[in-house]
């Protein structure tokens, strides 16, 4: 592998003490962090909404780049959302990535006024906006036409151009959908309790088959790894707590962990997260972990 590795944060959007975002925000920009993401479930009550957090926290930083993990497409109108990431893109000079998914608690996205959609319809939709996105970002100022299935655009005039071409990360665990990333995406968000390291070949064989469809290199694609635990004195041990694989163990142990799935798995991109002293385990992460990680594998840190 080629890719220098990446590292960022997951940031938990749940409603509370509102300075303590901007906090954590600023720790993971100050120690020279890569992303900054967050969850996105509008219907979620305990959380705050996704994009006006994002912004918010974008425009209080200067580095890091910002990404919803990953955003409900349902929910958000694939040419608002276009609108939404230029415009935040200009405003922070290149410093968006826009995470997407197909849709999940559909329930939930119903009681909001989203549809209900079948596995298909949900595939189906999630290609279009893919095409939608970049056919509005690519055309700046020109009519933009689109008849799908799902969505419809006529001599839509998009604006402003993003600073820069905007990668789309594609929450997905569906053999489709993997593909599908491999044809269209820039990167792929997974989170290890729910995509162990064991499945990861499987998943990178789908990638694999997209991007050959496509006639992309496979390399092209980046693979982020959503990583959970706590870095702390101890042997390390990968650990159920609920949901399988928490790392849990000393930095030393998640620069170990973290190198092998690099090394092995070419997982390229890992996002953090941790429920313990969480602006502790942020500086730890970023300036312990992060660059043995890079000097391991030889990158400059």
């Amino acid at each position: 592998m080629t890719l220098k590795p990446l590292f960022g944060i997951f940031l938990d959007p749940t409603v509370g003490d509102p300075r303590e975002p901007f906090a954590l925000a600023k720790i993971a920009d100050d120690n020279g962090l890569d992303l900054l993401t967050v969850q996105d479930h509008p219907y979620q009550p305990r959380h705050y909404e996704n994009w006006t957090l994002l912004t918010a926290l974008a425009m209080a930083t200067k580095n890091i780049h910002v990404s919803a993990n990953v955003g409900n497409l349902p929910l958000r109108p694939p040419a608002v959302l276009a609108k939404q990431a230029a415009t935040l893109d200009v405003l922070t000079d290149g410093r968006v990535e826009l995470g997407l998914g197909a849709g999940g608690f559909w329930d939930a996205i119903a009681a909001f006024g989203g549809p209900k959609r079948p596995p298909g319809e949900a595939y189906g939709a999630f290609e279009e906006a893919l095409q939608i996105l970049r056919g509005l970002w690519d055309n700046p100022g020109r009519a933009f036409t689109f008849n799908g299935k799902f969505y419809t655009l006529k001599g839509a005039k998009f604006g402003p151009a993003p600073a820069h071409r905007i990668p789309i990360w594609v929450g997905a665990m569906g053999p489709k959908m993997l593909r599908l990333t491999g044809r269209m995406g820039d990167g792929l968000l997974i989170s290890m309790p729910y995509v162990p390291p064991a499945q990861l070949p499987d998943v990178n064989a789908k990638i694999d088959e997209g991007a050959a469809e496509a006639g992309r290199s496979p390399e092209a694609i980046r693979r982020g790894y959503n990583v959970m635990g706590t870095i702390r004195p101890g042997a390390g041990s990968v650990r159920g707590s609920g949901q399988p694989n928490i790392i849990d163990g000393t930095a030393d142990y998640w620069v170990d962990q973290l190198t092998q799935l690099y090394q092995q798995y070419r997982q390229d991109t890992f996002i953090f997260s941790t429920g313990e002293d969480v602006a502790r385990q942020i500086e730890i992460f970023a300036n312990e972990v992060a660059p043995a990680v890079k000097e391991r594998l030889g990158f400059p840190i």
